[in-house]
């Protein structure tokens, strides 16, 4: 496959992008992990289990946007309780269920991305946003969109940030055919990166994308 001019590749290659270590959280009613711990290598690591496993919140902890009762994450050699702006610097996520920014417009919206992410490509998210059928939607406010259309802003997004994990959440729901293949090309490229990770929470594999990793909840 034609490499993606979306995803530069450096020639260094780490044996892991990131690490948590004994991850403890609980839910009032539940406890979803404790004392848990994995190293993410490059490329696309799947995280896969049914509704209620623990998908979303294993993303939104890895992100730092939930706070863990105990443990450590690590990008690199950044860790999160150390310096938590630069960790986050460091993961993309967005929640496809955000409405947070449903009052800007996509293009206003990756405006707000540069401050928090020093890599993000504004001429890739241009492009991403054309291959996936976006341009008659990038001067409409969000709350115009589909929830198809918007999970395609946070798609162009991630791919766009530069960041050296980016985490997506059910990736191909409510998308089209034509953009489930264009974001499972983006994905075939990602998996051969050698120094970024890209993490995926999915009830099960993509199909033609070569994993680095499984994660079963």
């Amino acid at each position: 496959m034609k490499e993606s001019r979306f995803i530069e590749r450096p020639a260094i290659t780490p044996s892991a992008v990131l690490q948590a270590h004994g991850l403890f959280f609980r839910y009032p009613q539940r406890e979803l992990f404790a004392d848990w711990s994995t190293r993410i290598p490059p490329g696309v690591t799947l995280v896969r289990g049914g509704d209620g496993s623990g998908k979303s919140t294993l993303l939104r902890l890895l992100a730092g946007d939930l706070p863990a009762r105990a443990g450590e994450l690590q990008v690199r050699d950044v860790r999160l309780g150390d310096q938590p702006g630069a960790y986050r610097q460091q993961v993309f996520w967005m929640d496809p269920r955000s409405s947070a920014f449903d009052q800007i417009t996509p293009v206003d919206y990756f405006k707000t991305l540069h401050r928090q992410y020093p890599g993000f490509d504004e001429q890739a998210a241009g492009e991403l946003m054309e291959g996936l059928s976006l341009a008659p939607h990038r001067d409409k406010p969000l709350y115009m969109l589909s929830t198809g259309s918007k999970r395609k802003v946070w798609l162009a997004a991630a791919f766009a940030s530069g960041a050296a994990v980016t985490l997506l959440d059910e990736p191909f729901a409510a998308l089209d055919k034509t953009s489930i293949g264009f974001v499972t090309k983006l994905l075939q490229d990602a998996a051969g990166h050698p120094a970024r990770a890209w993490v995926m929470a999915d009830y099960e594999a993509p199909v033609g994308v070569p994993l680095a990793a499984v994660i079963d909840l």
